[in-house]
């Protein structure tokens, strides 16, 4: 590898006010910053990153065969809807929730502004069931953390065990994930959609776990087809919302400025306010960032316009 010269890094960070960047190649931290030291071992809210942790918990389930299959319908874990009006709720399967293509209509923020409506409701997993189609299933992908929510209450009522009680046993315990917080729902469940909290470091194990198909250190967590489909693109996102969709992981590619021809793939879990756990399995690389300076971040992709120049420019594949 060679040198990465990460001095105007850490300047565009400190301008920037990014609470935390990690920079890990080929197993090692290369580069580690934090605003302040002792961020290094707050606990922070991942936001929508927690998509992404629900995502490696879901694909263990599948693959240990506690979840069915993914063209396995919802209505099994969720009966009332055999008494909708909306039939075509009956062909909702397990990879429509992961891709985010279950059709409901759904406006995240704005709009319908149906996330807020949802956590504000007694129910949400039944708010989200009784919302109309506006797509047949399978055919479009609209952002939706109500989809997440559903996954996570399929997760405990097959698992039989809390979300978070079956990331310990399944997943945690193998990372070294010691420390972390998990809002619940009004009934209990853990949110699948947002509201993990962990630490920078613990994040980025989440991402090296992807960066080597599912195994750690050794032991094969999650199948290394389950972790190559689950972040394979499977539909572009619906607008405002930019790039393609997996099994709750982004998936995305930057250009090579050396062989502009080239273009560089990588999957990420993203969440709101500039959280970001990227993985370049090319450049055998992870990067996570966290943010918390609303105001000043939410337009700026600090991975492409900070930390991808310094990786083309550098070689470092």
């Amino acid at each position: 590898m060679h040198t990465l010269n990460l001095q105007p890094l850490s300047q565009s960070l400190i301008e920037l006010n990014v609470r935390s960047c990690l920079i890990v190649h080929k197993g090692n931290t290369v580069f580690e910053y934090y605003r302040k030291p002792q961020l290094a071992h707050q606990l922070y809210k991942i936001n929508s990153c927690t998509k992404s942790m629900l995502s490696a918990l879901v694909s263990i389930a599948m693959d240990q065969q506690i979840v069915p299959h993914p063209d396995t319908p919802i209505i099994e874990f969720f009966p009332q809807l055999s008494e909708d009006n909306e039939f075509r709720k009956r062909d909702i399967t397990l990879a429509h929730l992961l891709t985010l293509t279950a059709g409901f209509q759904w406006s995240e923020f704005g709009g319908l502004n149906s996330f807020p409506t949802m956590t504000k409701s007694v129910d949400w997993v039944q708010f989200v069931l009784s919302q109309p189609l506006s797509d047949p299933p399978g055919t479009k992908m609209v952002y939706n953390s109500g989809c997440s929510q559903l996954l996570a209450a399929i997760l405990r009522q097959a698992s039989g065990q809390t979300v978070a009680k079956f990331a310990e046993q399944q997943l945690f315990q193998y990372l070294g994930i010691t420390a972390y917080r998990w809002e619940m729902d009004p009934q209990g469940t853990h949110t699948g959609g947002f509201g993990l909290h962990l630490k920078p470091k613990d994040m980025a194990k989440l991402g090296l776990l992807y960066l080597q198909q599912g195994n750690w250190e050794g032991r094969q967590l999650i199948l290394p087809a389950t972790v190559q489909h689950s972040t394979t693109p499977h539909l572009e996102a619906d607008k405002p919302y930019k790039g393609f969709y997996g099994w709750h992981w982004w998936v995305s590619s930057f250009s090579n400025d050396a062989k502009p021809s080239v273009e560089v793939p990588f999957h990420m879990a993203l969440g709101f306010g500039g959280q970001y756990i990227v993985v370049v399995p090319s450049y055998d690389l992870v990067v996570v960032i966290t943010s918390d300076n609303k105001k000043r971040n939410t337009s700026k992709d600090v991975f492409r316009q900070y930390i991808v120049p310094l990786l083309v420019n550098t070689a470092i594949a």
